[in-house]
């Protein structure tokens, strides 16, 4: 005797092995995709630090003398007409305090 009567489907250890196989998927790629995030990040807060290092330069050339303190240029339009540049990881304005006519960063621990 033939068995006639044989179930199409998934089975609950065949569902369980999909969900175990997704969740170490999941466990391997999201923490690459919040370094790879956090890494773009502080590419950002360098190239404001060297946009902001540039227009303390341009303040020079136009002046004849650097800036007291960062707040000088950020505030001028001209420089930067959508406001200054703030740090994307600190979500914060850079500190107002010029080193050597440079954004002072020694604050900044990335």
């Amino acid at each position: 005797m033939k068995r006639q009567n044989l179930k199409k489907g998934v089975t609950l250890i065949e569902l369980l092995i999909v969900v175990l196989i997704l969740a170490a998927l999941s466990a391997i790629a999201i923490p690459r995709i919040s370094k790879s995030a956090t890494n773009a990040k502080a590419k950002a807060c360098a190239t404001n630090v060297d946009v902001l290092n540039s227009a303390i330069e341009l303040y020079n050339a136009d002046n004849g003398e650097y800036p007291d303190k960062l707040s000088t240029i950020t505030t001028d339009i001209s420089l930067f007409p959508d406001g200054a540049p703030v740090c994307p990881i600190e979500d914060a304005e850079y500190p107002d305090t010029l080193v050597d006519n440079r954004v002072d960063t020694s604050d900044h621990n990335h």
